[in-house]
Formats: C-alpha cells, structure tokens, sequence
C-alpha cells in the first residue's frame, strides 16, 4: 500500500467496515478475501451468489459494504445489486469483473454499484473505494449542510450565446470565491457546458436523471468532470436523445447539488420545459442572456411576462450579449420598454476572442480583456463583492 493511500484511510472513521463477499468461485473469493485482509475492512461473510428469495438472510448483520462478482451469472449477479439495494439503500454496492467495457459500467451504475473492481486487483485502488464507502457510512449521519445558491442562466433565443456566458461565468465565480461551484448543463438535446471549458465528459445530466432513485453525493460525484478553476461540471450528453425529465427528478438534483456545492449555476439553454418555472422560483438569480435583435428581444417579452411577474421578477436580470455601443438600429429606450427594465449588464461583442476560446477549448475569462471584465463584473455582484471601479485615463489633451 502506499503511504498516499494509508494516509488517506488513517483519515477516515477507525471503525471496520463490514464486508459480505459473492462468488460463484472459490478461488476469486480467496483472491478478493486476500487483498481486503490488508485493510479495515472485515468480512461478515462469504459466499456464491444465493438466490432472490434468500438475498434478505444473507445480508443480515450490519454490513456495510456488498461486493459482487461478476462472472458467472450477470443477469443474476444485476438482479441481486438492484435487490439488495432496494432492502438496504445505505449499502455500498462494489462489482467485481474482469471486463471493463462502458455498457458493462453503465449497466452497474443503473442498478446501484457505486464502485467497479477490476483485475489484476489493485491494493491502493481497493482502499480507496473502501475509504468512499467508509465516508459514505458516514455520511447518513451527518447532518445536511447549509444549502448553496442557485444561479440560472437562460438564453431568449437559440444562438444567444447564453452557453458561453454560463460557463465563463462560473469560473470567475469560483476565481472570485473561492468557493465550491457546479456548473449544470441542463440543454439535453444540444448542450456543450463542457466542451466550452475543453471538458471531455463520459457521463451526463442524463445519466442523473436516468438514475434518479439512486443518486446521491458519491454518485454525483462520479458523474461530474473537473475543471482546473475548481469547476466542476455535469455535462449534456455526448448523444442526441428526446429525453425529458420531470419536475421532481429536476428538484431532487438540483437539492443535491445545493447540497454539495455553495453555488450552482445552471445552464437551462433556451428551451423551456415543465420544470421551467419551478427551476426559475428555486434560483436566488436568473440571468437572461439575449442580444439586441427584435426576435430576441420579443422572446425576452414573452418569457418576463409569463414567468417573472410580481415577487419572483425581483430575482431577472438582463444581459445584453455581443452588446456594440453607439448603434442606433434599436434605441435603448426601446431596449427598456421591451424588458420593462434596462438591461443590468452588457457584454461586449469580440468575435475573435469568443472563436479562439472555443476553437481552443479554454475559458474566456482565464485572459484579460472586455468579455472577462463584464463577466466578472456579474460574478462579483452576485458573490456580493463590489464591482472593480473604471480608471480614469489622463492624458497630455
């Protein structure tokens, strides 16, 4: 074992975990049973893996922790996890398996296993997925944190570039924190949160969504990828998909993301959906990204009308992206008229500068210029910070 991973397990709770140990062979038992023996871990008991009917007889006892191989009856083996769960939903669920393929993993995931064992089995791997379950136990007995804000990003009109904004924004949010910061793609169909911060992601909001029953912190955490400003980021998935999610499978994420995180900013792209107003009456701020265009603009009517009268329009503020100064197609009075409002902020247009971001895959706002001072500008006044003043220039005239 080494000394990283021993300090990692001498941090966690002294407290053994118990172990109940399935396989159909005596010899993977003896392999598995020989790598736990150098860990905390005690194993209750061992054996193959027993039928539907007698699963509740053999998970008596305190156990902690159930691993499962693999081998000899998938189908059964999946049945049992999803079983087993359903008696015990505290249980950490590992899986033992020689093969690794994503279908295979998907499929655990899908029925409840938290952690994926592969050979040749690994000592530090195996303590690390056991100091998990040990942080797990305990935290069902923590008491719940203090929620964090949720901040919503929703673009007028397709093309708003409310994706560039939402991204960028969350980065300077954690630049100016220093706080924990989610980043949620909730644009299923299109959305690319990740790929704007040069993110590869293997699982998605979908995957939440589709795992709705067993989704909890550790799952949560698997799912997100992270960015190198402390973001971390539940992308849209890599697939085309007609997926919906309701109303209360959005509630439950988005509790357990303020659960996590001190701030969640979500990226709800521009489509509207069934949880649309309860997404918006959840969020301390929602932003709406939209550019001085009439379609974009009779878009942003509609949306303040329907959705943010009376209270709940104290928490809409208006962003005008890709804002160029001194042009008199539209006038700002027509502007506020619209949005029964002004725009409280303006971001500058520079094509250039948004194209190499993108083409690079970095945020904007990790480099200096007019798009990351209006960005930041926003995530200041949200963290409620002071916005930095606008120095004088003196010249010689």
């Amino acid at each position: 074992m080494s000394a990283a991973t021993a300090r990692i397990q001498q941090s966690v709770s002294m407290n053994a975990l118990s172990v109940v140990l399935w396989s159909a062979s005596e010899v993977r038992r003896r392999s598995l049973a020989a790598a736990l023996a150098g860990t905390q871990a005690h194993i209750l008991r061992e054996s193959p893996l027993p039928s539907l009917g007698a699963l509740p007889s053999f998970l008596e006892g305190d156990c902690d922790v159930l691993i499962v191989d693999l081998d000899q009856d998938l189908e059964l083996a999946l049945e049992l996890v999803e079983a087993a769960l359903a008696l015990h939903p505290a249980l950490t669920v590992m899986v033992y398996s020689p093969d690794a393929n994503r279908d295979l993993l998907v499929r655990c995931m899908r029925v409840g296993a938290r952690e994926f064992l592969t050979e040749p089995l690994s000592a530090d791997l195996l303590t690390e997925a056991l100091v998990r379950a040990a942080v797990r136990r305990d935290e069902v007995k923590r008491p719940k944190k203090t929620e964090g804000k949720c901040l919503v990003f929703v673009g007028a009109k397709g093309g708003s570039g409310v994706t560039t904004v939402a991204a960028n924004f969350a980065v300077a949010l954690a630049m100016e924190t220093g706080q924990s910061v989610a980043l949620l793609d909730l644009d299923l169909q299109h959305g690319d949160a990740a790929l704007n911060l040069g993110l590869s992601n293997r699982f998605s909001t979908l995957d939440a969504f589709q795992n709705e029953q067993r989704l909890d912190a550790e799952l949560l955490s698997r799912l997100m990828v992270h960015h190198s400003s402390g973001v971390q980021v539940l992308g849209a998935p890599n697939e085309s998909n007609m997926f919906h999610p309701e109303a209360a499978d959005m509630a439950k994420l988005l509790d357990l993301l303020r659960q996590e995180f001190a701030w969640v900013v979500v990226d709800a792209g521009s489509h509207f959906n069934a949880y649309t107003q309860s997404l918006f009456d959840t969020a301390e701020k929602v932003y709406l990204v939209t550019q001085v265009s009439v379609a974009e603009l009779r878009n942003c009517h509609r949306l303040i009308a329907r959705h943010f009268t009376g209270e709940v329009g104290r928490t809409l503020e208006v962003i005008i992206n890709r804002f160029v100064s001194r042009t008199d197609e539209i006038a700002e009075q027509t502007i506020a008229q619209v949005l029964m409002d002004r725009p409280r902020w303006k971001v500058p247009n520079d094509f250039d500068a948004v194209r190499h971001s993108q083409n690079n895959a970095t945020a904007i706002v990790l480099k200096d210029g007019g798009i990351t001072r209006a960005i930041r500008d926003v995530a200041r006044a949200a963290s409620g910070k002071k916005m930095e003043s606008k120095k004088k220039k003196f010249g010689l005239f």
